[in-house]
């Protein structure tokens, strides 16, 4: 079972020829409106992937409600933990050029009020994979894995987007899953110098007993675990039309992966495809997998392969 807890928004979505720089106004030909938010977007591509999901958040009163949830039914994503409340469901304006790169800013509303106390106790035990990010209020997040931990959960956290996580919060997180920069902005609070984005992923995961990976665009990701074991896989050899979900479709097949008993370097190998599958659709949920598409590709990217 994988117990998603975040976010859950509306993506407007406008097609532009470049992105805005500060001050600038662009036109494009039109816009969007598709489910989105981290954790739906995580809960999605897991239950897409063959996981059992239970998704907890919240959202608002208004008109965008029946979009935010749709997706996530149809995949029989369990929403009893999704709260509705007073306020404006969450929504992400999104531009995506002609290369498939993002720029993207989020209006939290009702994601301001996702409280651990959502997560009943019997909804954690050795059998869950809690999935986590930080476009919710993060003192919920630890707060979350404190109690996970009590009830011998397994906490994924993907940071993003980046902020600081407390010392305590460390020992309960099995595993970090972050971008280059926010692994970088990881390592910088923690205290540990690191030149480039793998050299601080492996002194993160040596600082904290975490098995951190940091994915690397179209270079795949890396991963290293604890005791020093470290992989490394590749990227799908595709032409990107939008990234808007890769992250989202990496972090939600890993998890589902893990949770169907997957070692480290295969739960990798079949993240990287999703996510490169993701990349060839535009929008977020709708460009995430399913497991009979991911496992069509899956010949097309060589296996994790074990570094030093």
């Amino acid at each position: 079972m994988i117990l998603v807890f975040g976010s859950i928004n509306v993506d407007l979505t406008v097609m532009v020829e470049a992105l805005p720089r500060p001050g600038e106004t662009v036109l494009g030909p039109g816009y969007t409106l598709a489910a989105g938010g981290k954790g739906a977007n995580q809960a999605l591509a897991a239950a897409r992937a063959g996981a059992v999901v239970r998704m907890v958040g919240c959202v608002g009163d208004d008109g965008f409600v029946g979009l935010a949830l749709a997706e996530m039914q149809m995949a029989r994503v369990d929403i009893a933990g999704v709260a509705r409340l007073p306020r404006p469901t969450g929504l992400a304006a999104i531009c995506v050029d002609g290369q498939g790169r993002n720029q993207i800013a989020v209006a939290s509303g009702a994601n301001q009020a996702v409280r651990d106390a959502q997560v009943n106790d019997d909804w954690l035990d050795e059998k869950t994979v809690v999935v986590l990010q930080m476009e919710v209020p993060v003192e919920a997040n630890w707060r979350l894995v404190e109690r996970a931990k009590l009830k011998r959960a397994r906490v994924l956290l993907n940071l993003a987007p980046a902020a600081a996580i407390p010392a305590k919060a460390f020992r309960g997180i099995d595993w970090l899953v972050a971008n280059e920069g926010e692994i970088m902005i990881c390592a910088g609070g923690l205290g540990v110098a690191a030149a480039a984005p793998v050299e601080a992923a492996s002194a993160v995961a040596k600082a904290t007993g975490m098995t951190v990976i940091v994915t690397l665009g179209g270079e795949g990701a890396v991963a290293f675990a604890k005791g020093g074991e470290a992989w490394r896989v590749g990227a799908m050899p595709i032409t990107p039309v939008d990234t808007v979900g890769a992250g989202d479709a990496f972090v939600g097949v890993f998890a589902a992966s893990i949770d169907a008993g997957a070692a480290l370097p295969e739960a990798l190998h079949r993240a990287s495809v999703a996510g490169g599958l993701a990349c060839l659709v535009r929008g977020a949920q709708p460009s995430l997998p399913t497991a009979a598409a991911i496992e069509a590709r899956m010949g097309e990217l060589a296996k994790a392969e074990r570094i030093s």
